[in-house]
Order: C-alpha cells, then structure tokens, then sequence
C-alpha cells in the first residue's frame, strides 16, 4: 500500500534486516541435517556466501582459500591487483595513511592504469593454487578486458556497478555495454548487477544473467546511499528481485539465482537474507576481518578513488579470527560474526527448513521493536548491566 509523503507523490513502505524477525514452524530438525548446497552458473558451493570483489578482502591466496572452504571469492580486476605487479606496498599504503590523506591517496594510486597481462597473471595464479577464478569488472571494464578475461580462463565474470540496467542512456560518443550480447559472448557465466527492483531483475535476467546481485549502497564501507540519495532497504530488495527470479522461472524453467549484496554483518543478517528470497550473500566487512585479508585492519569502498564523485570509505575492522574461524568455526566471537556457516544451518533447524528452498519460504514479521530492543541490550552491556 502506497503512503503519501506529500502533494501528488506518494511511496512504498520497505523494510530493512533490522525491522523484520524470523518465525519457528511447526518442525525443528538437527542443524547437521540443514542442506546449504547451492549453484552459481553450474558451480555448486556448500556456503551460500561470497566474498565481494574488494580490494581489501579477495586476492589470489584469499579466493583460493574461499574456494577451499567451500565458498567464493570474487577479485576485483580493476583494482590494486591489476595496476601493480607488487600490490603489497601498495596495501600497505593505504593502510597506514591518515583520514584526511585517504581519498587524494586512493584517487593517485588507482591513477594507475589497469595491465591485461595482470589481469590474465591473477586469474592464472588462482586457478594454479586450486581457486575457483571469479572475476569483477565494471560495464566499461568488461567492454575494455572482456576478451582477455576470456582468454585467461576465468569461471565467473560478474559485472558490477552502483546500478546496472539494460536500458542506459549515454552520450552518442559512448557506445554503452551491450549485457545480452557480452553474456552470449563469453565462454563462461556472467552475473550481473546490482538491482533493487523486480522489473531491472527481470530485465538482466532475460539479457542472460547466470546471477543477479541485489543491493544499492547498504554496505558499511559504501557510501552510495548518503551521497546519491539511492537505495532500496534490503530485506525488500531482496523479496522483491526474488520474486523476478520466481517469475522467471515459472516463464521459462530457468533458474536465476539472486544473491543480497551489502548491509550484511552477521548470521542472523544472512539467514533473514535467505528466508526474504535470496539464494546466497555477498559480504564484505565480515570476510575483511579475517587475518588472511590483503586489506589489514582495513575495508574501504570499491567508488573510493573515483577522480570524480567519491562513494566510499575506509573503515577499521580490525582482525578477529582465521577465514575459517569466520566461515566455518569453531567460533571464538559470540556476536554472530564466527562461523557464519554454523549460524545458517542452526537457523534453519530452529525454522524447520531441510535446504535453502525451504528456508526461503519461512515465515517473516515485521519487528521493528527488535531494534529497540537490541539498543536496549547494547546499552546494558555498556553499563554492565548484563540481560
């Protein structure tokens, strides 16, 4: 139901993580017998979570780790992994430097021009390490290194922006990126985003997505939703591009996963992901805070060293624990930030969900008094008040 907020303009009522909650169904089962398994372009992954193509999360040695566990990771072709041949120092850099030196730093070091060479050198370096090679290139990356990605060998290409839509309008000196045909072109999965809304979802699925990623500016380290004004909250993002793919499917017998990107933190963030529709998570902050991380104590925006309008941050996540601590367990941390795998499986035996289609079905309330609830909470451990 639309609310008016004025004279002739009128909105949707859309609900983020913290204002919805998650209700028990009339079964429980065993979390060992929750099933987590799912496909990304014909690649099955037993952790419905990816690590976002940041350069102070993914690099060669992390993405090979990721896949290891059982999970992805996603290299940003277009960062520090592709401009330097040592990106170490250049990390190191970034990490050490002051607050008000940070964006004139960033804006000079991604000056750097983009190397094919590097590029075909990482995704080699990943797949010689055991890596499953996923790459990240914007639309004006993939018209520039599409064909070298190709020829490199990568399994996985996402194409990413703050917003990506089959019907772009550009001046008539630049010919924008053509989705449907560098989807029929590559020799291997593309994904695509990201969206907020059902009619875009539908719109990159039928241009051939393999995925479609969900979310505008909600992550900690992006900045896209203070500075534009752009953004739809997640959890109705998420049901609303879930819908599509259902649509989608019905039409056609195709199955598109969505995955929720950005504004996730916890399990209890991705488990309300997945029962709102998605069929995975991209994460950033919580796989940064690994000790394996390129980025150090540090996670900072992909829009960061726009010459132009800056769209991100740096933000100081320090270091809590192993990738596998993270991902996996044994967690050592009990704000749902450690072994997110395990958070996920407990969850859906708690609902009474089998797999992750049934987890997208469980039922949802709106629960705004939650947040209030956990600021309450928050502020009696500040005072040592306990529960």
């Amino acid at each position: 139901m639309d609310i008016s907020i004025g004279r002739r303009k009128q909105a949707r009522r859309a609900y983020g993580f913290d204002e919805i909650a998650l209700v028990p169904g009339a079964r429980t089962l065993d979390p060992s017998l929750a099933d987590t398994t799912w496909e990304i372009g014909g690649i099955k992954r037993s952790i419905p979570i990816i690590a976002s193509a940041m350069d102070g999360v993914v690099d060669v040695k992390m993405a090979a780790l990721l896949s290891e566990l059982g999970s992805l990771g996603v290299l940003n072709l277009e960062g520090v992994q592709t401009r330097y041949d040592d990106p170490n120092p250049i990390l190191e850099r970034i990490e050490s430097v002051g607050n008000d030196e940070f964006v004139g730093l960033m804006q000079k070091l991604y000056a750097e021009p983009v190397k094919p060479e590097l590029i075909t050198k990482r995704i080699k370096e990943i797949k010689a390490q055991g890596g499953i090679a996923a790459v990240s290139l914007t639309p004006v990356g993939a018209s520039k290194y599409g064909q070298v990605v190709a020829e490199a060998g990568a399994d996985l290409v996402f194409v990413q922006a703050t917003v990506v839509s089959t019907a772009h309008l550009s001046p008539q000196s630049i010919a924008p990126l053509d989705l449907a045909q560098f989807c029929q072109e590559m020799p291997m999965p593309v994904i695509l985003g990201n969206c907020v809304t059902y009619e875009v979802t539908m719109q990159l699925m039928k241009a051939g997505a393999a995925a479609v990623l969900v979310g505008i500016g909600p992550g900690a380290a992006c900045t896209s939703r203070g500075v534009l004004g752009v953004g739809v909250p997640q959890a109705t993002a998420t049901a609303d591009c879930a819908a599509a793919r259902d649509d989608y499917y019905a039409e056609t017998g195709k199955y598109v996963p969505v995955i929720s990107d950005g504004g996730i933190v916890t399990g209890g963030d991705i488990c309300k992901c997945l029962a709102c529709g998605a069929d995975a998570v991209m994460i950033g902050s919580p796989i940064a805070r690994a000790a394996e991380a390129p980025g150090g104590d540090y996670h900072w925006g992909m829009a960061t060293p726009s010459p132009v309008l800056p769209r991100g941050t740096r933000i100081k996540v320090g270091t809590t624990g192993t990738i596998k601590q993270i991902l996996v367990g044994p967690a050592k941390l009990d704000d749902g930030t450690h072994n997110l795998l395990g958070a996920i499986q407990t969850s859906m035996g708690t609902l009474g969900a089998k797999d992750l289609k049934e987890m997208q079905q469980v039922d949802v309330v709106i629960a705004p008094s939650l947040l209030t609830e956990g600021k309450v909470y928050q502020k009696a451990q500040q005072l040592g008040m306990g529960k």
